[in-house]
């Protein structure tokens, strides 16, 4: 029996590839002290995508991702973990200029809606959460730029 692959989805996350900046703004509008950093990078067969992130506050933990996809139906998802110890699976969407992430549970429901700019290197984008798991509030914006461009 043949089975799909995932070349195609795969390709979709290329625009994340690199090394980004980021800037964070509190709902305020009030920036985070500092900045910091995240790569993007294939891991080894080149079938998922890592992430991996440090921030210069201390409510901001360094994190690790790691970003696959099912290649039958293209769908994706984020294996999410920190320093704190702090594991989550969110969904994933990404195309069309948009970048997207999701989960449901405990101890809060989240969302992240980031679009791309028209160069590819600018990322821009909205945390929001929900305690009650149905009403969403903004939990703070962030903005990614490409490193070296």
């Amino acid at each position: 029996m043949d089975q799909p692959t995932a070349e195609h989805a795969l390709r979709r996350l290329e625009p994340l590839v690199g090394e980004w900046t980021i800037e964070a703004t509190w709902t305020d509008g009030t920036p985070w002290p500092g900045g910091g950093t995240f790569t993007f990078e294939w891991h080894a067969p080149g079938a998922h995508l890592v992430q991996r992130g440090t921030v210069e506050l201390p409510e901001a933990p360094a994190s690790v991702s790691i970003i696959g996809c099912d290649g039958a139906n293209g769908t994706y998802f984020q294996l999410y973990s920190d320093e704190r110890g702090v594991c989550r699976v969110y969904e994933m969407s990404i195309g069309d200029g948009e970048w997207r992430l999701w989960r449901q549970g405990e101890p809060f429901a989240q969302r992240f809606t980031a679009r791309f700019s028209d160069d590819g290197n600018t990322i821009t984008g909205r945390w929001e959460i929900a305690e009650d798991g149905t009403t969403y509030v903004t939990d703070f914006d962030l903005v990614y730029r490409r490193v070296g461009t």
